[in-house]
């Protein structure tokens, strides 16, 4: 993917843009498309970031990533692709390689070049809480070339050395490399109505690797809009 050329502009709501040369291609859910040039060859396909067949679609589903992908071509000449943030906050650009590969919040993946691979890497039911039917779920990316995450809010990253940890809210795990450690620990003592009970489930990452935490977690962004969403009731 030498030839593509990224741009990502915006700060509060950023779009990333990109430029592909003739037969480069560009992979994401068709949802995410925000605008593109009409040269722009589109394949929805169940095959495809990865997924060689059905259950491993599945797989690639439940972690946020959808059943189907769309893969983006540009024909007869340069074309352009672009895609907005979904939600007030940062798209990351991260270079993925045989041995170097991220764990990242579910949906997190915004786009990728047709090298990554895009499955289910972690899934822990945490009562009913605030993480739905699916419990708390992280998305892996591994394979070969560039990849776009999306992240809500602020971002701090945290290189942690081998050994060192962080005890961190699940909610604001944005990604961190594939070589830290991951567990979901309780501590007793903190009073939690989201999940009910004594205790307070925390994500604890471990290094070595780096970590990108998300100061807006999907949680805090429902409750903001909560009151402004229709109550489903007919006055």
């Amino acid at each position: 993917m030498a030839n593509m050329r990224t741009e990502i502009t915006g700060s509060t709501l950023p779009v990333l843009q990109v430029t592909l040369a003739a037969g480069e291609t560009m992979v994401a859910e068709s949802d995410r498309l925000s605008w593109m040039t009409p040269n722009v060859a589109l394949n929805t396909t169940m095959a495809t970031a990865g997924a060689g067949g059905f259950f491993g679609a599945i797989g690639r589903a439940v972690s946020g990533g959808g059943l189907f992908l769309t893969e983006f071509t540009a024909e007869g000449g340069e074309a352009l692709v672009a895609f907005a943030a979904t939600v007030p906050g940062n798209i990351v650009e991260v270079g993925i390689s045989p041995g170097r590969g991220f764990m990242v919040q579910r949906g997190g993946f915004l786009a990728g070049s047709h090298g990554i691979e895009l499955a289910i890497g972690f899934q822990q039911r945490l009562g009913a809480g605030i993480f739905g039917g699916e419990g708390f779920v992280l998305q892996r990316l591994s394979g070969h070339g560039s990849a776009f995450v999306e992240m809500g809010g602020e971002i701090v990253s945290y290189t942690l050395e081998a050994g060192q940890s962080l005890l961190v809210h699940p909610g604001h795990v944005g990604m961190f490399e594939e070589s830290v450690g991951f567990d979901i620990t309780m501590m007793r003592g903190v009073k939690n109505i989201l999940f009910g009970g004594d205790g307070l489930f925390l994500a604890q990452l471990t290094g070595p690797g780096k970590i990108w935490l998300q100061s807006l977690t999907p949680a805090k962004l429902a409750h903001a809009l909560q009151p402004y969403l229709p109550s489903g009731e007919r006055r």
